[in-house]
């Protein structure tokens, strides 16, 4: 907390901007985008703050950095998704998912977790199947498949049974967990039927996503520190 509180400042302030201002959705903008994507913004300085030598070395890092770039060209895309910029916007946030999982890595393979989130994700588009028309029918499928692999390679890392897992390892499962959240309203309000507080649901849980996730960065970090006290 003492480490990497401070650093994260920027992007709570950034985060209570967004919800007191609450821009209308009906009047997209490129100040609305730039108010939506500032919290993301922060989220780079934070990784960032911990050196360019530090995200070259870490490959982990670095991928997680790439994912929130492309996350914050998603947020834009999406301020003018009824301008028919959705499928842009979910384009971004696949090749997202792919990152994060490739920065979580296939070790672990915990094949348990892998068929709990396989499960969990067939019945999500399953219960979505009968709402999806055109394109959407096979892009919808397509992501929830990268998002539960992606939710899988993180859930994979904890091993609470083991008694191995990290406090940026559960942030970043957690993280997770709410990205999928997060999607999964957007897709019922979209496709099914509205759901209350969509908005404030989706970007609450979508920013405490991006930030857990974040944080699971510095893990190698603490490895680092760990190795140098020894």
């Amino acid at each position: 907390v003492k480490s990497e509180g401070p650093k994260l400042v920027p992007f709570f302030k950034a985060t209570c901007v967004y919800f007191v201002l609450w821009l209308p959705t009906s009047s997209p903008s490129w100040f609305s985008a730039l108010i939506k994507c500032l919290p993301i913004f922060c989220l780079w300085v934070f990784l960032l703050a911990h050196g360019i030598n530090f995200l070259v070395s870490h490959r982990s890092a670095s991928r997680i950095l790439a994912g929130l770039i492309f996350s914050a060209v998603g947020d834009a895309f999406l301020i003018w998704q009824e301008q028919g910029y959705f499928i842009h916007g979910l384009l971004m946030f696949a090749i997202t998912h792919i990152l994060y999982s490739s920065a979580f890595g296939m070790k672990p393979l915990d094949l348990k977790a892998g068929l709990l989130m396989g499960l969990v994700s067939s019945s999500c588009y399953a219960f979505l199947y009968s709402y999806l028309s055109g394109p959407f029918t096979y892009l919808v499928a397509v992501y929830i498949a990268l998002i539960g692999f992606m939710g899988w390679r993180a859930v994979a890392g904890v091993q609470l049974c083991n008694d191995l897992w990290t406090w940026t390892k559960l942030s970043a499962c957690i993280g997770a967990m709410l990205f999928m959240v997060s999607d999964l309203t957007i897709a019922l309000n979209k496709f099914c039927f509205p759901v209350p507080y969509s908005r404030f649901i989706i970007m609450a849980t979508y920013y405490a996503a991006q930030m857990l996730i974040a944080l699971s960065a510095v893990e190698s970090r603490d490895e680092e520190d760990s190795r140098k006290r020894s």
